[in-house]
């Protein structure tokens, strides 16, 4: 994958490493139908993943549901009990500094839950 999507993960993946530089990033779930995998970001446990389709990237937050968004960046799987995503179309623009804040509040949640 060459195309906007791609750009919009590269910078994705750039503004999770400015949030948090102790930030791992590991690729799982290979399949024959998906042979580069799914990229998946970590710190104290699962952040958040990042998966390219045809239409949007989505960055699905493991414990969305827990943490505090006041920026409203999540506009997908908001109903459910557990995760909740960011659907970026081609042309959007994500705030970079509430983007880096709910990570950070990904990673403090995370950490939380090992003590």
């Amino acid at each position: 994958m060459s195309d906007w999507r791609a750009d919009t993960l590269d910078r994705m993946r750039k503004l999770i490493r400015e949030a948090d530089p102790d930030v791992v990033e590991d690729v799982k779930w290979r399949k024959p139908s998906n042979p580069a995998g799914v990229p998946v970001w970590e710190h104290a446990g699962l952040i958040c993943t990042g998966e390219t389709y045809k239409d949007y990237v989505k960055l699905t937050f493991a414990k969305g549901a827990q943490l505090d968004d006041p920026a409203g960046l999540f506009n997908a799987g908001v109903g459910g009990n557990n995760r909740r995503a960011i659907d970026i179309r081609q042309g959007d623009d994500i705030d970079a500094d509430a983007f880096k804040e709910l990570i950070r509040e990904a990673v403090r949640h995370n950490v939380a839950m090992k003590r």
